[in-house]
């Protein structure tokens, strides 16, 4: 039997697809209905993928990025990314951590600036 890659939104509209038929390939049964797909088939090909790091690397978001050759913010970024997929609510803060990583990066914010940011007692 040819397998395909997997789909889980209509190529044509781009609205989330649903399973119409389930089949054993050992006994020929065929199960159809709607079924919905779960978090991780909701998941795109790179979600998936930086997923399957994370979990290789426990978690440790410095050994992904080094790993894969991104940065922290962006390694943070996928992250987000792939929990608001799964429909899990982001992290709400006051502080964009994102935007002072990224200064941090760039050189235009100190660790110790940064942390006193992130404190709350501003620069």
């Amino acid at each position: 039997m040819k397998k395909y890659k997997r789909l889980s939104h209509c190529p044509v509209c781009g609205k989330e697809l649903i399973i119409s038929e389930l089949k054993c390939p050992e006994c020929d049964v065929t199960i159809k209905g709607s079924f919905h797909l779960d978090d991780f088939a909701k998941l795109t090909d790179d979600q998936l993928y930086f997923l399957k790091i994370f979990i290789k690397n426990r978690g440790n978001l410095s050994d992904v990025q080094k790993e894969i050759g991104i940065s922290y913010p962006t390694a943070k970024a996928r992250l987000e990314s792939v929990v608001r997929a799964m429909g899990f609510e982001e992290q709400k803060s006051n502080v964009d951590t994102f935007l002072i990583l990224e200064k941090i990066e760039k050189g235009e914010l100190t660790p110790e600036e940064a942390k006193e940011i992130l404190r709350g007692k501003g620069l």
